[in-house]
């Protein structure tokens, strides 16, 4: 199954209103959210979330939390999300899906090993927010299915040109933030990446 899943960045939208699009991507069909503001205090991101929830669970739409546990349990959000780095040989203890973000094979089996629901592997192809770093491709994508089972979803530089490569090499899902926080027609970008 193809998983399209919104990774947010408020500072992408022109207009700032992280409400209207998030609102636009819950109509146009969009799998999950995942609310990823690092910059903000436990204060701001809770009222932030709070208020995506309510949007999202109008069509039960997932929402994952990126990187602030403390949100995603006060909350009782769908899932949490982390970095490879912050896990420490030991999951979070949380009652709903962990994610956990991948850079390597060895990361991907580990974070399996330690009981992740799913990874976002990245980045595949060349994107503004990893501006000098090598993309790793989609062969990236085909050795990580070799050693996991759980869902891989993959992150950037991901369009409607280059998407059906991502899934051939055995991707679950894609990931996508600018494409969508920066588009004048939401509802027309999420559509061509389903």
């Amino acid at each position: 199954m193809k998983m399209l899943h919104l990774v947010t960045n408020r500072k992408l939208i022109p207009d700032g209103n992280i409400f209207r699009v998030i609102e636009e991507c819950v109509n146009a069909g969009i799998d999950s959210i995942i609310l990823r503001e690092k910059d903000l205090s436990y204060d701001e991101l809770y009222n932030i979330a709070k208020e995506i929830k309510l949007i999202a669970d109008k069509k039960s739409v997932p929402l994952i939390i990126n990187g602030t546990l403390d949100v995603a349990r006060d909350l009782k959000c769908h899932g949490f999300h982390t970095g490879f780095n912050c896990i420490k040989n030991k999951l979070p203890d949380f009652d709903g899906i962990i994610g956990v973000s991948i850079h390597s094979v060895e990361e991907a089996i580990q974070a399996q090993n330690l009981g992740a629901n799913y990874i976002i592997a990245g980045h595949i192809f060349p994107t503004d927010c990893k501006k000098g770093l090598e993309p790793r491709g989609t062969d990236f994508i085909k050795k990580i299915k070799q050693n996991v089972e759980i869902p891989i979803i993959c992150i950037g530089g991901i369009n409607e040109t280059n998407i059906k490569k991502v899934y051939e090499s055995g991707s679950n899902g894609v990931a996508v933030m600018s494409s969508i926080m920066k588009s004048d027609n939401i509802y027309n970008t999420v559509h061509n990446l389903k």
